[in-house]
């Protein structure tokens, strides 16, 4: 690990160099792993959650909390793709603070604004930590592998009936976006469910991504030819309502991954088509000239703050659709290595109020035209061009482990749902019975009760 003072030093060293910008060398690892450090720098300059007086894990305005976990998911696969340990101990606090005392990162500060997509975000960078052996949390934490299982049991309780099943966007009724049923929250869900099957081996985590992704395909979500809607509403009358058609990047990146851990666990032909197909369509849709870009928004120039994260997030899962699933390596790895080259490239941005980085190293948003920085730093910014720099070194990096072989995570089958699962029969958990619902509806009150008693203070 490097000291802080090693660190402090080569921050200064490079401060003192002037205006400067990130030089990258595809074929040399030395030269990616110099660009993402001082691209990773750039980046965690944003995070103020270990200042004092802040909360561990939130990113300020105009960052949702969500983001903040995406962004520490970044942060655990850097580790693993560059060994550097610099910025392990933040990620550390920031997870395990956001994940609360049980694991399933409802967190109080959180509580009144928090939806099925924000949540999974944090869950997914926890099995990333599980696949990764990222260092385990002390023994009287919860684990990486249990908070996954936390936020899926949770899930489970909330597969919802009305539009024949998924998840709505929102957790909590009071919340705009309850009548909406999208498929980043519904491709969490499938997400974390297919990841979970891949490295427990038991089949009930499989059987759920595969009735998320019929749910999907029946509703229309998932389009003929595998585009991924972004979502519909729910009338009145509790039927599927309006389909919003708009195609993003990181849909399709999540259900890429999902499906190629499906394909890893089962070795299926049905799961390998709906993967080459997901992989055909990314390409069609995202890929502009060879390079990655967010087709919706980004020739337009009105990507919102959450859009222009995104295309960080499918190379992110592109890379580790290369590892479950090797035979899509000549179609993905040139995309992900041009976007390394593209996105370095963009990183001449100099220090500024907005970009508190080395000077000359800020990264812009666009990478089309290469070679030219547009101004448009932040947070998605920073963090697309380091996913694209750090998994230029995939085919390198240790393959995601299982719970047989390498995986050092302790599970909990029945997490998130108290002490419901003493025998660790995970069937017995998901399979929906009377008294299963009885429970979840005094859960959910439960909750309801403790956040209305927030209120009710901050309110005196």
């Amino acid at each position: 690990m490097k000291s802080p003072l090693v660190a402090a030093t080569a921050a200064l060293c490079l401060l003192g160099q002037g205006a400067t910008a990130v030089s990258l060398t595809i074929n040399d690892d030395n030269s990616i792993k110099s660009a993402a450090s001082t691209i990773a720098f750039g980046l965690m300059k944003y995070y103020t959650g270990n200042n004092t007086g802040d909360t561990p894990g939130n990113l300020p305005d105009p960052y949702y909390w969500w983001e903040a976990g995406a962004l520490f998911g970044t942060m655990i696969d850097y580790w693993r793709m560059t060994k550097d340990t610099t910025y392990n101990d933040v990620t550390m606090q920031a997870m395990l603070h956001q994940a609360g005392t049980d694991g399933s990162f409802l967190p109080t500060n959180q509580s009144l604004t928090e939806g099925n997509d924000d949540q999974g975000f944090w869950a997914m960078a926890a099995m990333s930590a599980a696949e990764d052996v990222f260092p385990n949390p002390p023994s009287d934490q919860p684990q990486w592998l249990a908070m996954a299982q936390a936020v899926f049991n949770q899930y489970v309780g909330r597969w919802d009936p009305h539009c024949g099943g998924g998840l709505r966007w929102q957790i909590f009724s009071w919340n705009k976006g309850y009548d909406y049923k999208n498929s980043v929250a519904n491709g969490c869900f499938f997400n974390i469910a297919a990841r979970l099957a891949r490295y427990t081996g038991n089949q009930t985590y499989a059987d759920w991504a595969l009735k998320v992704w019929d749910w999907e395909k029946k509703v229309g979500l998932i389009g003929p030819q595998y585009q991924i809607f972004d979502g519909l509403s729910i009338d009145s009358d509790n039927t599927c309502g309006q389909m919003d058609q708009n195609q993003w990047s990181y849909n399709a990146g999540i259900y890429m991954h999902g499906a190629a851990a499906m394909y890893n666990f089962t070795n299926n032909a049905t799961w390998k088509a709906n993967l080459d197909g997901m992989v055909k369509e990314t390409v069609a849709k995202f890929v502009n000239n060879g390079i990655i870009y967010e087709q919706f928004c980004e020739p337009r120039g009105f990507c919102s703050v959450d859009q222009s994260t995104f295309k960080g997030y499918l190379i992110r899962y592109m890379a580790s659709t290369i590892q479950l699933a090797p035979h899509t390596i000549p179609t993905l790895m040139p995309l992900i290595e041009t976007a390394a080259s593209a996105a370095a490239s963009s990183c001449t941005g100099p220090a500024s109020p907005t970009f508190k980085g080395i000077d000359g190293t800020g990264c812009g948003f666009t990478w089309i035209p290469k070679g030219t920085y547009d101004g448009k730093n932040g947070v998605g910014s920073q963090m697309n061009a380091l996913d694209a720099v750090i998994y230029a070194l995939v085919q390198k990096a240790p393959a995601p482990v299982t719970e047989k072989k390498g995986g050092t995570s302790k599970g909990d089958p029945g997490a998130g749902m108290g002490n419901i699962d003493p025998a660790g029969d995970l069937d017995k958990i998901t399979k929906p019975t009377t008294g299963g619902k009885v429970g979840a509806a005094i859960l959910t009150l439960l909750l309801l009760c403790s956040v209305l008693g927030g209120s009710a203070v901050l309110l005196l």
